[in-house]
């Protein structure tokens, strides 16, 4: 069964924060491209490198306040997330997991990958 553009979405966070990189490149098409406020990773392999290797704070999690989905008239699927990144405690931290900040994310599928990821911080 093919998973909904909503269900690939929720994929590639859990992807980020498990850091499942082999998952998260089966998620993203080979034409791949994100813009964000502070860079643009214009392939794939540079996308995925940077977070394997490259995010200034890879203990973080996702916590996802709006999930919605809007088809344009060709019917291709746009789905747009509202949330916010968590810092995750290390052990003996605690359990406090300050907000970091948040963000919206848009993304435009194909068939079954993500080809574009817009992403803008609230």
């Amino acid at each position: 069964m093919t998973p909904t553009p909503r269900e690939i979405v929720r994929e590639y966070y859990a992807a980020l924060d498990e850091h499942a990189y082999n998952a998260l490149e089966t998620l993203l098409g080979p034409e791949f491209v994100q813009h964000r406020p502070d860079r643009t990773f214009e392939t794939r392999a540079a996308f995925i490198e940077f977070m394997r290797d490259g995010r200034p704070n890879p203990h973080t999690r996702h916590e996802l306040d709006d999930v919605s989905l809007e088809r344009d008239e060709k019917g291709a699927a746009t789905v747009v997330v509202h949330g916010r990144v968590l810092d995750e405690p290390t052990a003996g931290e605690g359990e406090a997991e300050p907000e970091l900040f948040a963000f919206t994310d848009r993304f435009y599928l194909d068939e079954e990958r993500i080809v574009r990821l817009e992403t803008s911080l609230r």
